[in-house]
C-alpha cells in the first residue's frame, strides 16, 4: 500500500475502456478533472496516437479492466504504470458515477481514471512480463488460433455432402491412349 499524500502527487491519472476496435482513453488530474479524452483505435497507428497524446505525462498511473491481453501489454510499453480492475470493483465505481447503469465506454474510463486517483493507492500494479514469458504467450495465442482454424476446417469437412462426392472419387479411370508431343 502506498502513502495516498505521494499518491496524490502524481500529475495525472489515467483509464482505458478497451475493446476490441476501439479503445475510449480518459486523464484526469489530480483534482479529478478531465484533461484527456479521446479514442484510439486497436491498431499500431492508435497505439501510436496514445503515445504522442499522453507523451508529455510521462509514465502515469492506467487503470484498465484487465489484467492482461494487447491492451495491457501496449499500456505497459508505453510506460504506463498499469493497475487493473476487478470487474465487480469496476462496476461499483461505474455506478458511484452513474447510478442509472448506464454503460458507456468514454463514462468508464472516466470513472476508472477517477477511482484510481482516488483510491489507487492501496491498488496492486501489473510487473511488465519478462521477455521469456511475452513470448511464450504469443506462442500460445498463434497455437490457440490454429487450433481454431483446424476446428472449423474440420466443421467445414464435416458438413460437406459427402454422398455425392465419393462415388464419382472411386469410379475407375478410364485409360485411354495417352498422346505425348512428338509422338505420332
Amino acid at each position: 500500500m502506498k502513502d495516498p499524500q505521494q499518491w496524490q502527487e502524481h500529475r495525472a491519472f489515467g483509464a482505458l475502456d478497451w475493446a476490441s476496435q476501439t479503445h475510449c482513453v480518459v486523464v484526469v488530474d489530480q483534482t479529478g478533472k478531465v484533461i484527456e479524452d479521446f479514442q484510439i483505435e486497436h491498431s499500431a497507428l492508435g497505439w501510436k496516437k496514445f503515445r504522442e497524446k499522453l507523451q508529455s505525462y510521462g509514465s502515469i498511473p492506467f487503470g484498465i479492466e484487465t489484467s492482461q491481453g494487447a491492451a495491457v501489454e501496449q499500456l505497459l510499453e508505453a510506460g504506463m504504470t498499469v493497475y487493473p480492475l476487478n470487474p465487480k470493483s469496476a462496476q461499483a465505481y461505474r455506478e458511484r458515477k452513474a447510478p442509472s447503469g448506464v454503460k458507456d465506454d468514454q463514462l468508464d474510463a472516466w470513472s476508472f481514471a477517477d477511482a484510481l486517483r482516488v483510491d489507487g493507492h492501496g491498488w496492486k500494479a501489473l510487473k511488465p512480463e519478462e521477455p521469456l514469458i511475452k513470448e511464450l504467450r504469443l506462442l500460445c495465442r498463434d497455437e490457440v488460433s490454429l487450433i481454431e482454424q483446424r476446428t472449423a476446417f474440420i466443421q467445414q469437412l464435416r458438413a460437406m455432402p459427402w454422398q455425392n462426392i465419393i462415388p464419382r472419387l472411386w469410379r475407375p479411370l478410364r485409360i485411354g491412349r495417352v498422346s505425348r508431343p512428338g509422338c505420332f
